[in-house]
């Protein structure tokens, strides 16, 4: 595919990594794709979480008050690039700022740290998922690897990436497309 050619853009949707997925971060990964054009595209993974690290953690290391708000709330790994950068994907609530990037009716995603000092005074956007770092394809990439039966798309969902719990987002994708996870093979084929 041509950077001229536009695939049809899967921003929006959920991947789901199939079994046998050969990087190890990916396995059995959930993505929520905010962007995705024929430049390429950008998700967050949202059902891994960065292990000991939580929001307040975050914020004193970016010398941002906790509050309420920020309590007992984790911190996700987004995926291998630029881990060192924060995004809060949320519900579209908090929508109509510069700083916001509007995936869909649903879901915004916001790189700023002003989302955060009013996540500590719960004022934020109702539904947050904070992560540090993203997953990144270049042109055709991801074409490439849906093609190889790396991922299963479906429809994003909030009760998935924002309630669900980590350990289930996975199976609870695939049951939405009315896929047992047990019954999936890790090779693909064509028929």
């Amino acid at each position: 595919m041509t950077k001229a050619e536009t695939p049809q853009s899967l921003t929006g949707k959920l991947l789901i990594a199939m079994p046998g997925m050969g990087d190890p971060r990916f396995s059995q990964a959930v993505v929520m794709i905010c962007a995705h054009s024929g430049d390429g595209a950008m998700g967050l993974i949202v059902n891994k979480q960065v292990p000991e690290l939580m929001l307040d953690d975050l914020l004193e290391q970016l010398e941002i008050e906790k509050g309420e708000g920020s309590k007992g709330r984790t911190v996700h790994f987004g995926g291998p690039v630029e881990g060192g950068r924060g995004f809060v994907l949320h519900s579209s609530d908090y929508g109509g700022r510069e700083t916001t990037m509007r995936i869909d009716e649903t879901f915004g995603m916001t790189a700023t740290k002003d989302i955060l000092v009013e996540i500590a005074k719960g004022e934020g956007p109702h539904q947050t998922l904070t992560a540090l770092g993203y997953a990144g394809w270049g042109p055709g990439q991801l074409e490439s690897e849906l093609q190889q039966n790396a991922w299963l798309t479906v429809d994003a969902d909030a009760a998935i990436v924002f309630a669900a719990a980590n350990a289930e987002k996975w199976a609870h994708a695939l049951k939405k497309l009315g896929i047992d996870p047990l019954m999936l093979s890790a090779e693909g084929g064509r028929a």
